[in-house]
Protein backbone atom coordinates (compact mmCIF):
# COMPACT_ATOMS: atom_id res chain seq x y z
CA UNK A 1 0.00 0.00 0.00
CA UNK A 2 1.36 3.72 -0.22
CA UNK A 3 0.21 6.90 1.43
CA UNK A 4 1.95 9.38 -0.86
CA UNK A 5 0.73 10.00 -4.68
CA UNK A 6 3.15 12.07 -7.29
CA UNK A 7 1.00 12.95 -9.61
CA UNK A 8 2.42 13.36 -13.00
CA UNK A 9 0.55 16.20 -14.93
CA UNK A 10 -0.63 19.84 -14.56
CA UNK A 11 -3.32 22.20 -14.79
CA UNK A 12 -6.96 21.03 -13.64
CA UNK A 13 -6.41 17.42 -13.44
CA UNK A 14 -3.71 17.72 -11.01
CA UNK A 15 -5.76 20.10 -9.17
CA UNK A 16 -8.93 17.50 -9.11
CA UNK A 17 -6.23 15.01 -7.96
CA UNK A 18 -4.77 16.34 -5.03
CA UNK A 19 -8.37 17.04 -3.74
CA UNK A 20 -8.80 13.31 -4.16
CA UNK A 21 -6.26 12.24 -2.30
CA UNK A 22 -6.76 15.07 0.67
CA UNK A 23 -10.25 13.40 0.63
CA UNK A 24 -8.68 10.16 0.86
CA UNK A 25 -6.00 11.33 3.49
CA UNK A 26 -3.12 10.95 1.00
CA UNK A 27 -0.43 13.17 0.40
CA UNK A 28 -0.10 14.40 -2.84
CA UNK A 29 3.16 15.97 -4.81
CA UNK A 30 2.95 17.96 -7.94
CA UNK A 31 5.07 18.52 -10.16
CA UNK A 32 6.10 21.59 -12.62
CA UNK A 33 8.56 22.89 -15.15
CA UNK A 34 10.38 26.21 -14.01
CA UNK A 35 7.58 28.11 -15.70
CA UNK A 36 5.12 26.24 -13.70
CA UNK A 37 6.66 26.64 -9.96
CA UNK A 38 3.71 28.92 -8.92
CA UNK A 39 0.89 27.57 -10.39
CA UNK A 40 -2.01 26.63 -9.00
CA UNK A 41 -1.49 22.77 -8.37
CA UNK A 42 1.28 23.31 -7.47
CA UNK A 43 -0.15 24.60 -4.34
CA UNK A 44 -2.91 22.76 -4.16
CA UNK A 45 -0.33 19.65 -3.49
CA UNK A 46 1.21 18.88 0.03
CA UNK A 47 4.53 18.99 -2.04
CA UNK A 48 6.05 19.56 -5.07
CA UNK A 49 8.75 18.81 -7.17
CA UNK A 50 10.40 20.09 -10.11
CA UNK A 51 10.72 17.95 -13.52
CA UNK A 52 12.56 20.78 -15.87
CA UNK A 53 12.34 23.59 -17.95
CA UNK A 54 9.11 25.14 -20.00
CA UNK A 55 9.03 22.71 -22.80
CA UNK A 56 6.65 19.40 -21.78
CA UNK A 57 9.06 17.16 -23.85
CA UNK A 58 11.75 17.74 -21.40
CA UNK A 59 9.42 17.96 -18.29
CA UNK A 60 5.94 16.51 -18.30
CA UNK A 61 7.09 14.14 -21.01
CA UNK A 62 9.97 13.13 -19.87
CA UNK A 63 9.68 9.64 -18.34
CA UNK A 64 13.28 9.62 -16.02
CA UNK A 65 12.50 13.28 -14.88
CA UNK A 66 9.07 11.82 -13.51
CA UNK A 67 10.74 8.57 -11.91
CA UNK A 68 13.61 11.08 -10.39
CA UNK A 69 11.04 12.99 -8.79
CA UNK A 70 8.74 10.43 -7.70
CA UNK A 71 12.27 8.94 -5.66
CA UNK A 72 13.21 11.98 -4.19
CA UNK A 73 9.69 12.84 -2.87
CA UNK A 74 9.17 9.20 -1.34
CA UNK A 75 5.79 8.51 -3.22
CA UNK A 76 4.73 5.09 -3.71
CA UNK A 77 2.17 5.55 -6.60
CA UNK A 78 1.82 7.73 -9.38
CA UNK A 79 -1.10 9.23 -11.31
CA UNK A 80 -1.00 10.39 -15.02
CA UNK A 81 -4.12 12.51 -14.80
CA UNK A 82 -5.64 12.36 -18.62
CA UNK A 83 -3.11 13.32 -21.43
CA UNK A 84 0.58 13.75 -21.43
CA UNK A 85 1.78 10.33 -20.23
CA UNK A 86 -1.78 8.89 -19.00
CA UNK A 87 -2.10 6.67 -22.31
CA UNK A 88 1.94 5.82 -22.46
CA UNK A 89 2.05 2.07 -22.16
CA UNK A 90 6.13 2.32 -21.91
CA UNK A 91 5.76 4.68 -18.79
CA UNK A 92 3.23 2.71 -17.19
CA UNK A 93 5.48 -0.28 -17.09
CA UNK A 94 8.49 1.89 -16.30
CA UNK A 95 6.64 3.07 -13.01
CA UNK A 96 5.85 -0.10 -12.27
CA UNK A 97 9.49 -1.25 -12.94
CA UNK A 98 10.65 0.94 -10.41
CA UNK A 99 8.43 -0.50 -7.69
CA UNK A 100 5.51 1.86 -7.89
CA UNK A 101 1.67 1.33 -7.64
CA UNK A 102 0.74 2.44 -11.33
CA UNK A 103 -2.96 3.77 -10.97
CA UNK A 104 -4.89 3.69 -14.00
CA UNK A 105 -5.00 0.89 -16.94
CA UNK A 106 -2.79 -1.98 -16.74
CA UNK A 107 0.68 -1.57 -19.72
CA UNK A 108 -1.45 -4.43 -21.44
CA UNK A 109 -4.52 -2.80 -21.47
CA UNK A 110 -2.95 0.28 -22.33
CA UNK A 111 -1.49 -1.23 -25.13
CA UNK A 112 -4.60 -2.74 -26.71
CA UNK A 113 -6.56 0.31 -26.33
CA UNK A 114 -3.87 2.08 -27.89
CA UNK A 115 -3.55 -0.52 -30.96
CA UNK A 116 -6.78 0.38 -32.87
CA UNK A 117 -6.81 -3.08 -34.76
CA UNK A 118 -5.77 -4.68 -31.47
CA UNK A 119 -9.10 -2.79 -29.86
CA UNK A 120 -11.22 -4.48 -32.52
CA UNK A 121 -10.12 -7.94 -31.99
CA UNK A 122 -10.73 -7.53 -28.26
CA UNK A 123 -13.84 -6.31 -28.67
CA UNK A 124 -15.03 -9.27 -31.22
CA UNK A 125 -12.89 -11.81 -28.86
CA UNK A 126 -15.50 -10.49 -26.59
CA UNK A 127 -18.56 -10.38 -28.64
CA UNK A 128 -18.77 -6.69 -28.31
CA UNK A 129 -20.40 -5.77 -32.17
CA UNK A 130 -17.79 -3.69 -34.17
CA UNK A 131 -18.48 -1.89 -37.51
CA UNK A 132 -17.53 -3.44 -40.64
CA UNK A 133 -13.55 -3.05 -41.50
CA UNK A 134 -10.51 -4.36 -41.54
CA UNK A 135 -8.91 -6.89 -39.41
CA UNK A 136 -5.49 -4.79 -39.22
CA UNK A 137 -3.50 -2.10 -41.13
CA UNK A 138 -4.16 -1.97 -44.98
CA UNK A 139 -2.75 -0.65 -48.16
CA UNK A 140 -4.16 1.99 -50.61
CA UNK A 141 -5.10 -1.10 -52.96
CA UNK A 142 -7.11 -2.88 -49.67
CA UNK A 143 -8.61 0.56 -48.57
CA UNK A 144 -10.01 1.10 -52.31
CA UNK A 145 -11.16 -2.62 -52.53
CA UNK A 146 -12.98 -2.48 -49.00
CA UNK A 147 -14.85 0.93 -50.20
CA UNK A 148 -15.79 -0.82 -53.40
CA UNK A 149 -17.75 -3.46 -51.18
CA UNK A 150 -19.72 -1.52 -49.47
CA UNK A 151 -21.67 -1.14 -52.45
CA UNK A 152 -23.38 2.52 -53.88
CA UNK A 153 -23.70 4.96 -51.53
CA UNK A 154 -21.37 3.17 -49.18
CA UNK A 155 -18.38 5.52 -47.23
CA UNK A 156 -15.41 4.38 -45.19
CA UNK A 157 -13.27 6.18 -42.60
CA UNK A 158 -9.72 5.57 -43.16
CA UNK A 159 -7.86 5.83 -39.28
CA UNK A 160 -4.85 5.66 -37.98
CA UNK A 161 -3.84 2.50 -36.00
CA UNK A 162 -2.20 3.93 -33.12
CA UNK A 163 -4.49 7.39 -33.34
CA UNK A 164 -6.54 9.45 -31.33
CA UNK A 165 -8.45 12.56 -31.04
CA UNK A 166 -9.68 12.91 -34.54
CA UNK A 167 -6.20 13.15 -35.62
CA UNK A 168 -4.64 10.55 -39.02
CA UNK A 169 -8.53 9.88 -40.19
CA UNK A 170 -10.12 10.80 -42.94
CA UNK A 171 -13.62 9.99 -44.37
CA UNK A 172 -13.98 8.91 -48.18
CA UNK A 173 -17.11 8.51 -49.92
CA UNK A 174 -16.02 8.14 -53.73
CA UNK A 175 -13.41 6.00 -54.93
CA UNK A 176 -11.27 8.95 -56.65
CA UNK A 177 -10.61 9.74 -53.60
CA UNK A 178 -9.08 7.50 -51.92
CA UNK A 179 -5.26 8.02 -52.94
CA UNK A 180 -4.94 11.59 -51.56
CA UNK A 181 -7.25 10.72 -48.00
CA UNK A 182 -4.98 7.23 -47.73
CA UNK A 183 -1.70 9.16 -48.13
CA UNK A 184 -3.01 12.24 -45.74
CA UNK A 185 -3.93 9.98 -42.77
CA UNK A 186 -0.51 8.22 -43.43
CA UNK A 187 1.36 11.29 -43.03
CA UNK A 188 -0.16 12.37 -40.49
CA UNK A 189 -0.99 9.32 -38.25
CA UNK A 190 3.35 9.39 -38.58
CA UNK A 191 3.86 13.21 -37.58
CA UNK A 192 1.35 12.19 -34.49
CA UNK A 193 1.56 9.30 -33.36
CA UNK A 194 5.14 8.11 -35.07
CA UNK A 195 3.36 5.10 -36.72
CA UNK A 196 1.45 5.89 -39.87
CA UNK A 197 0.15 2.16 -40.24
CA UNK A 198 -4.14 3.26 -40.92
CA UNK A 199 -7.00 0.60 -41.38
CA UNK A 200 -10.71 1.46 -42.65
CA UNK A 201 -13.98 0.77 -41.10
CA UNK A 202 -17.54 2.01 -42.73
CA UNK A 203 -18.86 5.01 -41.86
CA UNK A 204 -22.25 5.63 -40.07
CA UNK A 205 -23.29 8.70 -40.83
CA UNK A 206 -25.15 11.13 -38.16
CA UNK A 207 -23.41 8.43 -35.80
CA UNK A 208 -23.78 9.50 -31.61
CA UNK A 209 -20.88 9.28 -30.10
CA UNK A 210 -21.59 8.00 -26.51
CA UNK A 211 -18.46 7.29 -24.06
CA UNK A 212 -18.65 5.11 -20.89
CA UNK A 213 -16.34 5.43 -18.33
CA UNK A 214 -15.09 2.22 -16.70
CA UNK A 215 -13.58 1.95 -13.16
CA UNK A 216 -11.77 -0.95 -11.41
CA UNK A 217 -10.31 -1.13 -7.57
CA UNK A 218 -7.17 -3.29 -9.12
CA UNK A 219 -8.62 -6.41 -7.13
CA UNK A 220 -10.90 -7.39 -9.53
CA UNK A 221 -13.98 -5.27 -8.74
CA UNK A 222 -15.10 -2.96 -11.80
Amino acid sequence: MFDSVLIANRGEIACRIARACRELGLRSVAVHSDVDAGALHVAAADAAEPIGPADPRRSYLDVEALLAAAERSGAGAVHPGYGFLAENAAFARRVEEAGLAWIGPAPETIADMGDKARARALAQENDVPVLAGSAGPVGEAEAADFLAGLGPGGAMVIKAVSGGGGRGMRVVEEAGAVAEAYARCRSEAKAAFGDDAVYVEELIPRARHIEIQVVGDGRGGV
